[in-house]
């Protein structure tokens, strides 16, 4: 599943190409990916086709493109694009034909011209909707749409507020990696980066939350903030083809990981074997010795 580094990079790269881009023509290839939208494949080409993309937003792992109704108001609809577990939107020419294709935009940007926008999902559990925009709670004059609200602010955000989210974790009773994985409590961290801040932390992932020491909570929302802020750096983690930014290409971080799909390989801290249980109906990676419950 895609993370906030993968979804940062696909944002920051769509970014340039569909600020101010207009919506010239829709294509639905398949209707599996509108599983979210309000309504069917004819509604969701005839409300997007000819509006204007006004921005590339996100929150956590949610993508949005805001649109414009052309008439100087403030946008109050987006388009909203959820990779799920293999989906890419692949910035290319108007020639352009990619295998896979479940969406297709076409679309005209003042500057650079005729481009597509390509949602390729090999799986089909990701999906494009049409969805309302609301002012935030904490933040008014910030809009994010209806099926994003419930998502809380990711930990590179600016309005991430620390101390309500030390003081959540520390009343809620389940394991520290669950909570870490609770989207509704801090967002965009996925399996991945939570095996690799929980090592870097030396916590164990099954940790109870109100056993960790406020100290040991901020170290982890550090740890977290640097592994998030590496991977972005190294264009997210790539273990094959499907996880590509905008231009088909790959991300690096894999190289980098210390935890996460390293069992049977020596710990880079104390050099005993990194193991990986069953967690969750995925799997949890750490050294039992340099990450034991307290």
């Amino acid at each position: 599943m895609p993370e906030l580094p993968e979804v940062e990079v696909v944002r920051a790269g769509l970014a340039p190409a569909v600020t101010g881009a207009v919506i010239e023509g829709v294509e639905v290839f398949d209707e599996r990916s509108l599983r979210r939208h309000d309504g069917p494949s004819e509604d969701f080409v005839q409300r997007l086709t000819g509006r204007t993309l006004v921005a590339a937003s996100r929150r956590g792992k949610f993508l949005w493109l805001p649109l414009s109704d052309d008439g100087g108001n403030l946008p109050d609809e987006a388009l909203v694009v959820h990779l799920g577990m293999s989906g890419q939107v692949l910035l290319r020419d108007r020639d352009a034909h990619d295998r896979l294709t479940r969406i297709r935009l076409d679309i005209s940007h003042p500057v650079h011209g005729a481009l597509r926008l390509n949602f390729v999902d090999q799986r089909i559990f990701g999906s494009m909707a049409i969805s309302p925009l609301a002012p935030t709670v904490d933040a008014p004059r910030e809009r994010v749409p209806v099926q994003v609200a419930h998502i809380a602010r990711d930990p590179l955000d600016p309005l991430f507020d620390d101390r309500v989210f030390l003081k959540r974790l520390a009343i809620r009773r389940t394991g520290v990696k669950r909570a870490l994985l609770d989207q509704s409590l801090i967002s965009g961290i996925g399996n991945i980066y939570a095996d690799e801040a929980l090592w870097a932390s030396r916590i164990h992932y099954d940790q109870p939350t109100d056993r960790l020491s406020r100290a040991k909570a901020t170290l982890l929302l550090a740890e977290v903030r640097v592994v998030l802020a590496k991977a972005l750096l190294e264009g997210g983690t790539s273990f094959d083809t499907q996880y590509l930014n905008v231009n088909g290409e790959s991300g690096y971080f894999a190289h980098s990981l210390k935890a996460y799909g390293q069992q049977g390989k020596a710990c880079p801290r104390c050099s005993r074997l990194i193991v990986r249980e069953q967690f969750m109906n995925r799997g949890s990676h750490f050294c039992p010795f340099c990450q034991r419950v307290r």
